[in-house]
């Protein structure tokens, strides 16, 4: 519930656009998932997770997440994103996920 409630109050303050569009994360215990999102569509740009990996850390799956986030928005022109944290602490996964997409060139 705690983090429902800090995710509404981030949601209120970021918004994603055409020029924007916004990176978000969710976070279970096993995977690490994240979309590009454009709010002025309602559109789904891109998505990107950690299914298929089998080997490496917890942490090493989300910087790869992260970077394959970043390419796949790169394929379809997307340069800077808005960063969502959905609620989580920008720490751990989530922070190894924005990382590797800074990597990969994806600029927030």
């Amino acid at each position: 519930m705690k983090r429902k409630r800090r995710h509404a109050k981030v949601r209120a303050k970021v918004q994603g656009t055409s020029e924007r569009p916004r990176l978000t994360v969710f976070r279970s215990n096993k995977n690490i998932y994240a979309q590009v999102i454009d709010d002025s569509q309602s559109v789904t740009l891109a998505q990107a997770n950690d299914l298929k990996e089998t080997k490496g850390t917890k942490q090493e799956k989300a910087t790869a997440v992260g970077k394959a986030i970043a390419e796949a928005a790169k394929a379809k022109g997307v340069e800077s994103v808005v960063f969502d944290r959905a609620g989580y602490l920008f720490a751990g996964r989530v922070k190894a996920l924005a990382e590797g997409a800074r990597e990969a060139g994806l600029k927030f």
